[in-house]
């Protein structure tokens, strides 16, 4: 086990703060470099957290060429995260990848083949899955109280919730809510039931609310989608309906439901009542399983620990533990590639105005 882990960070926006303040709690792990395409903006990054000493770049290429490091953070837009995470591995580096995994699915199976190749760590930045109540939704669908499940609900969606710069246009962020939050929705549902193979999608999506300047004080440059509902099959016949928005006249886009043959379990929103809440990226509303017994119908309220927890810590920690044991990812990219293939497929439903089929090759 290596005594610390050396760790670069890639793109140093807003969400770079996060992961450099989970690794400063860490004495087993070292920042070395920075690296961002703004001139600049890479040392005022190191430098806010008092690592004036650390190296800093404007590509990184360059920073993957002058720094020995053990792991990076890929903390760019969207369009940059196949990029930058294939030339890490290649340099034989372990990374941690925010979300979405990439844009297009072509894009996740070269993220996921490198990985295989390579045999260093992919893993795709979900903290909600570190959620202690997110973890005990996951556990009670898998546990087979529900039977056979058939059916589930999810996505969640903000009133009010449209972010700006690099998250509104198509050319930095390639997707909009689908990619912001969408794929929380995706990973919360998905991973309770294992994952299935996603097979078919029929998908509208649209941008209403952020190309009017009513709704979003950056309408000009609003590129993307921000609103999105689809019906996906998935195998072991399984079928989702998922709900997604930034803007809307509504507070929720309905409740996280999981179908099956012998209970129903009804995950309601988050932070209700909020303009920015009902997305699952981090918290969940309260919990309800639903069975017969004895003839009679049951509502039971399943409790929540309620209690503060760093999910974003959580998800650091638990890659550099596997950076440095040689473990597998902890959130692998052999899985979050069928959510990213559900989001590819959303786009080219929509786009088209018809169903699609979700071919994914061999890895």
């Amino acid at each position: 086990m290596k005594e610390k882990l050396r760790v670069g960070i890639i793109g140093c926006g807003g969400i770079a703060h996060s992961h450099m303040r989970a690794y400063l709690k860490m004495e087993d792990v070292e920042i070395v470099g920075g690296a961002d395409i703004v001139p600049g903006k890479a040392r005022a990054f190191l430098d806010e957290f008092g690592l004036k000493d650390v190296p800093d770049f404007n590509s990184h290429e360059a920073l993957l060429e002058k720094v020995q490091m053990d792991a990076v953070s890929v903390c760019t837009y969207n369009t940059t995260h196949r990029v930058c995470s294939v030339d890490a591995m290649q340099a034989g580096l372990d990374v941690l990848c925010e979300k979405p995994m990439s844009v297009t699915l072509e894009e996740a199976v070269e993220m996921t083949r490198v990985s295989k190749k390579t045999g260093k760590i992919l893993s795709i930045g979900f903290q909600p899955r570190y959620d202690p109540d997110m973890i005990m939704v996951r556990d009670l669908v898998r546990s087979g109280v529900l039977g056979d499940i058939y059916y589930v609900q999810t996505g969640g969606g903000r009133r009010r919730g449209i972010p700006g710069g690099t998250f509104i246009r198509k050319d930095l962020a390639g997707v909009g809510c689908l990619a912001d939050i969408g794929c929380y929705g995706l990973d919360m549902a998905l991973n309770a039931i294992g994952y299935p193979k996603p097979l078919t999608v029929s998908a509208y999506s649209s941008d209403r609310f952020g190309t009017n300047p009513k709704y979003c004080s950056e309408a000009d440059a609003f590129t993307v989608d921000d609103f999105s509902v689809a019906l996906i099959r998935l195998e072991g016949d399984i079928c989702m309906d998922f709900r997604m928005s930034w803007a809307m006249h509504m507070d929720t886009m309905g409740d996280t439901l999981f179908l099956g043959t012998d209970a129903g379990l009804k995950v309601k929103s988050p932070r209700l009542g909020e303009p920015w809440g009902g997305a699952w990226d981090g918290t969940i509303g309260p919990v309800y399983l639903y069975t017969d017994i004895n003839g009679n119908h049951v509502e039971t309220s399943v409790p929540l620990k309620a209690q503060p927890f760093d999910r974003f810590y959580a998800k650091v920690r638990a890659f550099v533990d596997a950076a440095k044991t040689g473990g597998a990812a902890p959130i692998p990219a052999s899985q979050i590639l069928y959510n990213q293939a559900i989001i590819d497929g959303i786009l080219r439903s929509s786009q088209s105005h018809r169903e699609v089929e979700i071919q994914i090759p061999e890895i």
